[in-house]
């Protein structure tokens, strides 16, 4: 399993950040190249493209774990994304929290695949990273 681990904080409640944080038909208001949909249960799946134009892939989810407003955890299904996701929205007070956004991959392509991950690992890092930020502005600006 590949690990990756990004925190945001947001000046912001930690329940406005986690509905748009679970608002999966917005996501392509702050999540790069990603557009999504899905349900909000335990048990619910998700459905995400990330790509550009035609060009992607669709990452599929099942939701395991269900605990609003401050942690959800989904298990990767696709063919291209294996593992578990999670994030967590953890207060820091009546207008401030912190976004941990955590995947714990299986990476495709055997040895070539973890490999690759050490160049991917930094891409996908400043991706989820700069994404959590465009979220928390959106939030902090009222979404």
């Amino acid at each position: 399993m590949s690990e990756l681990v990004v925190r945001a904080d947001v000046a912001a409640p930690a329940s406005a950040v986690w509905a748009a944080l679970t608002d999966w038909a917005g996501h392509d208001r702050w999540m790069l190249f990603t557009r999504a949909e899905g349900d909000n249960q335990a048990g619910g799946s998700i459905r995400a493209f990330t790509g550009l134009g035609p060009v992607g892939f669709t990452d599929t989810m099942t939701i395991v774990v269900w605990e609003p407003p401050r942690r959800a955890v989904v298990r990767h299904t696709g063919r291209v994304v294996r593992g578990s996701g999670a994030f967590e929205v953890e207060p820091l007070g009546p207008h401030r929290c912190r976004i941990v956004w955590s995947e714990w991959l299986d990476l495709p392509l055997g040895a070539a695949g973890r490999a690759g991950w050490a160049f991917a690992r930094p891409v996908a890092r400043w991706g989820v990273s700069y994404s959590l930020r465009r979220l928390a502005r959106a939030v902090e600006a009222g979404w």
